[in-house]
């Protein structure tokens, strides 16, 4: 499913909150007493600073130059927009950064330079030498920016790397090996046209014929058309160098017979009649943005044999540069690179196709909500592959190695590798397999509470972000006065809004209703008054009868008191199976903490039950359980009453014979310090737990508010399992992105 297009109200919403921008910095080192202080700055930072200054190679051991690359521009070519200048290329740059920071741990800061002129461009850079680990120029025109790199490259000792240019030649490299492996042809062999002529063309034919790509073979075109020797119109040194000896003198004459075609260019510029003349098991890769030069529809309406890639998420085979870039300057950084050369490139794209040749991992499948193979429709792996940190950037590091470009080699690879590993965040790949998911669902969500602002922002951005359907309960004048204030009145004829005096199923939903209270003390009229008047009772209904597919609330009452609600239409108690289980999500960790919502005192029985539904849900999350019963006590000591239940709880799961990691009791430490879990040798775990069982509801909220206020943890939840219709219960103080999450986990059903 194609992921609807961004508003304008969103994007800049989206940079405004919770503050300006799109990253902070923060201390690595402790910062709170006197001494912290001193050490810091004056006068323990007098140590470092001399040790460098005898021998600046320590400069990587004693700052963080090692891990620092400078994201640079003067906004000459930003993205499609065209020379908007230094200032406005900074909403990009600042994103290219955080990129770096998300897919491999490097840290970046975005420069803008405002000059057009490369050699002041190129002083200022240059001076930048001592600060940083490695250059990455973006948005910068061309020819200007074949001028700077190269003189950057000269002058400087370390990487300088244009991702414009290589980071899409590097991606479109290793799809190029996949699909001439499927296909049965080498590089050596086939004739490959390319058309643009800019930065990104060029680069990607260079680098395809340093892998074995022959001259001869190689057609280059522009909006002219075929660069052939002898042209003299619109031509220039870059463009000159790749001129072939040719009769043709047009794209279509260039395409008939050849086995790839690779676009840099505009949409539209290859028809389907091209698409015929060119050879059998041809290469297609479309990689103009937004819109690709001819889509894949129009290919496969013509041939079946084509491979085709774009460079659009909603296609099979995206061409992302944000497979390459990050993980380059990772290897590049930690071998201290003086400069990222075409061994290291051809090594990233090699690296890469191999990993596509791979089965793929069962989370990325699941995130994908798909079987990923090798084959036509999967040549390049996805961004979210959890694989490529650590498999990518030793193959550049190695390379970087092989060929001199290395001032510390590395001596344990196999050490650097597991190190890699250690640098993954799980939790952003958890939410995104998570959005991934419903997109693939696209569940009609129930929002239950239409009077509330955020949950409208909810409603409208699950819509509008492609997850699904938006169901508002609610009055329609009202919503559309809250949201005219918001200025986004157009949004509420995209909300589909419903309540009981404009659904016609309210005699259905009553007769239903009291068929499951009638027993409970509910007469008619209290039937009534619930179904009529009470939003969540009626969001429940709905969902009940199938009027929805999910549904959220509590955004304005108590989650206890939503809960009740709830209870009234669907099994929602513990005594039913319900558990609520909420996700914690803070320095790179994932920690599952259950029961927060349901069990009130929860006995030896109920949390093995609670254990259960944990690692069920740890698993819809793409996590491997391991439970801990948590207490404050391990494993029988002190000795207390109060900890029994927790004692005695692993031994109802051994009577049932799961298929999890579990021990207890134990204290929250010795579940999640390694070093604290090493003292008791005998512990089942393997390593660190992710779901912990605590004794009672009181002290699971106590534990997740606390972490959540002082600790600054990410929480998901209270994620409600264990009742037959995704219901999820939001918090009251919840923001709208937290409201957003719980429907992309209801519209998933993982609970």
């Amino acid at each position: 499913m194609a992921r609807k297009r961004l508003t304008d109200d969103e994007a800049l919403a989206f940079h405004m909150h919770p503050r300006p921008g799109k990253f902070d910095i923060a201390a690595s080192v402790p910062m709170s007493t006197q001494r912290d202080l001193s050490l810091a700055y004056s006068p323990g930072v007098a140590v470092p600073c001399e040790r460098i200054a005898a021998e600046p190679g320590q400069a990587y051991d004693y700052t963080n130059k090692g891990n620092l690359v400078a994201v640079i521009s003067n906004g000459t070519a930003v993205l499609g927009l065209g020379n908007l200048g230094a200032l406005a290329s900074k909403p990009v740059m600042e994103g290219k950064a955080v990129l770096f920071k998300r897919f491999a741990d490097v840290n970046s800061i975005d420069i803008e330079l405002a000059t057009e002129d490369a050699d002041a461009f190129c002083a200022a850079v240059k001076l930048m030498e001592p600060t940083f680990g490695g250059i990455n120029l973006e948005d910068i025109k061309a020819p200007e920016c074949f001028i700077i790199e190269s003189r950057l490259k000269e002058e400087m000792n370390i990487p300088v790397f244009h991702d414009d240019q290589h980071g899409t030649a590097v991606i479109c490299a290793a799809g190029l090996i996949n699909a001439l492996h499927i296909s049965g042809k080498r590089i050596e062999d086939v004739r490959i046209v390319l058309n643009g002529a800019g930065a990104a063309g060029i680069a990607c034919l260079e680098l395809l014929k340093s892998m074995g790509a022959r001259h001869d073979n190689c057609i280059m075109c522009d909006t002219k058309g075929v660069i052939y020797q002898g042209r003299t119109e619109g031509m220039n040194q870059w463009k000159s160098a790749h001129a072939a000896r040719t009769d043709a003198r047009t794209l279509a004459e260039a395409l008939d017979g050849a086995d790839v075609f690779l676009g840099v260019s505009a949409k539209g510029a290859v028809t389907q009649a091209m698409v015929k003349s060119m050879a059998r098991d041809a290469v297609i890769f479309a990689m103009a943005n937004p819109d690709p030069e001819i889509t894949p529809e129009e290919v496969h309406e013509v041939r079946e044999d084509v491979i085709v890639a774009t460079g659009r998420s909603d296609y099979p085979n995206q061409v992302n540069n944000v497979l390459g870039f990050p993980y380059l300057f990772r290897g590049a950084l930690d071998i201290h690179a003086r400069a990222i050369n075409d061994a290291m490139k051809i090594a990233c794209a090699e690296a890469l196709a191999e990993l596509a040749r791979e089965p793929v991992p069962e989370e990325v499948a699941v995130a994908y909500g798909r079987n990923l193979s090798f084959g036509r429709d999967y040549i390049i792996p996805t961004p979210f592959d959890p694989r490529l940190i650590w498999r990518i950037p030793p193959a550049v590091a190695r390379a970087g190695m092989d060929t001199g470009a290395a001032r510390r080699p590395i001596v344990d690879m196999e050490g650097y590798e597991h190190a890699l590993k250690a640098r993954m965040d799980p939790t952003a790949s958890i939410l995104q397999g998570i959005y991934v998911r419903a997109r693939r669902a696209q569940s009609r969500m129930i929002f239950a509470e239409g009077d509330d602002i955020r949950v409208l922002r909810a409603a409208i951005s699950y819509q509008r972000e492609g997850l699904g359907h938006s169901i508002v309960v609610g009055r329609e004048p009202d919503i559309r006065t809250m949201l005219a204030k918001e200025g986004l009145e157009a949004a509420t004829d995209q909300l589909e809004i419903v309540n009981a005096a404009t659904t016609e199923h309210l005699g259905e939903y009553k007769d239903f209703l009291y068929s499951r209270l009638q027993r409970q003390g509910y007469d008619q009229t209290d039937v009534h008054r619930m179904a009529a008047r009470d939003r969540h009772v009626f969001a429940a209904l709905m969902l009940a009868h199938g009027h929805g597919d999910g549904m959220v609330t509590g955004a304005t009452r108590k989650s206890a008191q939503a809960l009740d609600l709830v209870n009234r239409v669907f099994d929602a108690r513990a005594e039913d199976g319900a558990v609520g289980i909420t996700a914690i999500l803070l320095n790179g960790r994932v920690v599952l903490v259950a029961d927060t919502l349901v069990h009130e005192w929860p006995n030896e029985n109920d949390l093995a039950n609670i254990a259960e539904r944990g690692a069920e849900l740890a698993r819809g999350m793409g996590l491997e359980p391991r439970v801990a019963f948590v207490s404050f006590s391990t494993f029988g000591y002190p000795v207390s009453e109060r900890s029994a239940k927790m004692h005695g709880a692993p031994g109802v799961l051994d009577k049932r014979g799961v298929d999890f990691e579990y021990d207890g009791e134990m204290t929250v430490d010795v579940a999640l310090n390694p070093r604290a879990m090493a003292a008791y040798p005998f512990c089942r775990l393997t390593g660190p737990a992710n779901v912990l069982v605590v004794p009672a509801r009181h002290s699971a909220s106590i534990s997740v508010k606390l972490l959540q206020e002082m600790g600054g943890a990410t929480i998901i939840g209270p994620i409600l399992t264990g009742i037959r219709k995704p219901v999820q219960i939001c918090s009251t103080n919840s923001a709208v992105s937290d409201i957003l999450n719980m429907a992309a986990i209801a519209a998933v059903d993982i609970g």
